[in-house]
């Protein structure tokens, strides 16, 4: 397949990982997911040598098919408040997250290499303070070819929204910048609410904001979704960002194990092979014709019952057509009872399929070695601090 364009999605999860994990998943025929307030949670405690608990090692939402880029988590207090995801079929035109340009917790900028150029891609999340903008404005760099910035900037201005009457200050800067990366404002091809709120007192807004190349083709046809949002008060955006093509073998056909698919497409093929007339095959011309039927046959019944899948080198998923009805039922009504249940669904389907592969690895092939690669190796510390009364000694000092 010839690459023509990058699409790209963007979503303000509010500190959600059920909802990142829900993204990652659905959007498996995006290129590049932003996300920007995601939730940082302990992932598990690692030997320490200065600390007989452990360390707590702390990550975001991770998925198979996604290359994650984060800045690195200082401390809990400080925690990054974008990431962006790579879908893992493009990981070949080597992504780079760039923080020797812009290290800040609220700012992500990765470069990619595409034939013999380089491009670059910017997340952005403007608290209420407007840190990552001041932060920009005072950071002096060229950056040529950034294909697109986005994100949840918190400014409400008559220049994208109508709806507010002023004009603020902040705004000014934010131009500034824009101008500085050779950008322009997008405009939506549905002009919709970016935010919407809950209060009667407070009316739906559009903060969440789309820059991208000046005088490019994709300017001013981005999507909002705000049926898309689920249980957030931010919708999400969409684009596709024309780049250089580039050959990818992204799309095959299947048919999933043991589903319905499969079963009907060995019943018609089972039909096809007794249709056969096989009376007269008294020269190569006759046995030719029929072979010919029968491969026409199940050509037809195998693009009848197969999909399109995306290449990965994982083959399975837990995801399957109940989370996508439970999904498509949340987004119709939007009720409570619907989203409670879309989450069951979810963690039933996931209990299922790993279920399934723990007995799979532990009977079947019996091999239960293998399941040590989902937790990794737990490593003892190598050494253990000497104390006295009970004070670690760290130091020549101490001792």
């Amino acid at each position: 397949m010839i690459l023509k364009d990058l699409k790209v999605f963007s979503q303000n999860v509010q500190k959600n990982n059920f909802l990142i994990n829900t993204v990652l998943e659905v959007n498996y025929n995006f290129d590049i997911i932003f996300i920007q307030e995601p939730l940082w949670i302990t992932l598990r405690i690692i030997p320490s040598s200065e600390n007989l608990e452990g360390i707590l090692l702390l990550g975001v939402s991770s998925h198979p098919n996604w290359l994650i880029f984060a800045r690195e988590l200082c401390s809990p207090n400080d925690s990054p408040r974008v990431l962006v995801y790579i879908n893992i079929r493009l990981s070949f035109l080597y992504f780079f997250l760039r923080k020797d340009i812009f290290n800040h917790r609220d700012i992500l900028l990765v470069s990619f290499f595409n034939n013999n150029s380089v491009f670059w891609i910017l997340n952005i999340y403007s608290d209420s303070l407007h840190s990552a903008l001041k932060y920009l404005k005072d950071t002096e760099v060229n950056i040529l070819n950034l294909l697109i910035m986005t994100g949840d900037f918190n400014i409400r201005d008559n220049i994208w929204d109508p709806s507010f009457p002023h004009y603020l200050v902040i705004s000014n800067d934010l131009m500034t910048i824009v101008d500085l990366f050779n950008l322009e404002l997008s405009f939506p091809t549905n002009h919709v609410s970016t935010r919407y709120s809950d209060l009667n007192s407070r009316s739906n807004s559009v903060i969440y904001l789309m820059f991208l190349r000046s005088r490019s083709t994709e300017l001013n046809n981005h999507q909002i979704y705000p049926d898309l949002r689920l249980s957030l008060d931010h919708a999400s955006l969409s684009v596709m960002i024309a780049i250089e093509n580039k050959n990818i073998n992204e799309v095959k056909y299947s048919i999933a194990k043991n589903s319905e698919e499969e079963a009907n497409f060995i019943k018609e093929v089972s039909i096809a092979i007794k249709k056969i007339n096989i009376s007269d095959l008294s020269n190569i011309s006759k046995l030719e014709e029929v072979v010919n039927s029968l491969t026409s046959s199940i050509n037809s019944v195998w693009n009848k019952n197969s999909k399109h899948v995306k290449i990965t080198k994982y083959s399975k998923s837990w995801w399957n057509k109940e989370c996508n009805c439970a999904l498509n039922n949340y987004r119709t009504t939007r009720s409570l009872k619907d989203w409670k249940m879309f989450k069951s669904k979810v963690k039933s389907s996931k209990h299922n399929f790993f279920d399934t592969k723990i007995q799979e690895i532990a009977n079947k092939r019996c091999g239960p070695w293998e399941l040590m690669n989902w937790v990794k190796k737990y490593k003892l510390p190598a050494i253990e601090a000497i104390k006295y009364n009970g004070q670690q000694c760290l130091e020549l000092g101490d001792l």
